[in-house]
């Protein structure tokens, strides 16, 4: 009977030892609890994360990052459509710095043919028509254009345009012994070839 007591007795010790146990742990749980807030950004409170400082200065930078980007791409597509709207004007005028020189040779091509109709002088109608065309080579070489002299040359498929091959005892085999249309340079181009006829 005494010993059923005292196993009792240590039972009921054991329960209360249990259950002071159990509210210790909840109110550790809850003293941890404490310092956790939804307000904190890091738990990932929303609402609160939108009032942190921290949080709106981030905000600002990456819309004033955005508005700058946008910025540029526009900046970008304004100087694509300006650089493409150039390119087409070059292609379309290139030739008018060429054409306004040749306007006063064309200016006095027309007074030549005014004069020559009206007056009987053949030699002043030729002198005139021989300083037009010092004129017009005078704007063409300042342009870069070069007549090729390929007489006496060596035969050269690169410049030259062979018709014929013709005997000559005044030049060696292989060279071009005369022009039947003229070549030209353009500065370091060959824009067309010199149509010759070469010693056999």
């Amino acid at each position: 009977m005494e010993q059923d007591l005292k196993q009792e007795t240590f039972a009921s010790e054991a329960d209360v030892g249990s259950a002071e146990a159990e509210e210790r742990q909840a109110q550790d749980a809850a003293a941890g609890n404490e310092g956790v807030s939804s307000a904190d950004p890091e738990t990932g409170g929303a609402e609160a994360g939108e009032d942190d400082p921290k949080y709106a200065e981030l905000k600002r930078l990456a819309d004033e990052h955005y508005q700058r980007q946008l910025r540029v791409q526009a900046d970008f597509d304004n100087f694509r459509r300006r650089t493409q709207k150039e390119k087409e004007e070059l292609a379309q005028y290139a030739s008018l710095k060429l054409v306004t020189a040749l306007l006063p040779v064309i200016d006095n091509f027309g007074r030549a043919l005014q004069s020559g109709g009206e007056s009987a002088d053949a030699g002043s109608f030729a002198k005139g028509i021989d300083m037009i065309n010092r004129q017009l080579w005078q704007v063409l070489e300042a342009e870069g254009l070069k007549l090729m002299e390929p007489v006496g040359q060596p035969f050269d498929p690169e410049v030259h345009q062979a018709i014929m091959q013709v005997e000559s005892d005044e030049y060696e085999e292989g060279t071009v012994v005369e022009v039947v249309q003229p070549g030209y340079w353009l500065k370091d181009k060959v824009i067309r070839p010199a149509m010759v006829k070469v010693s056999g």
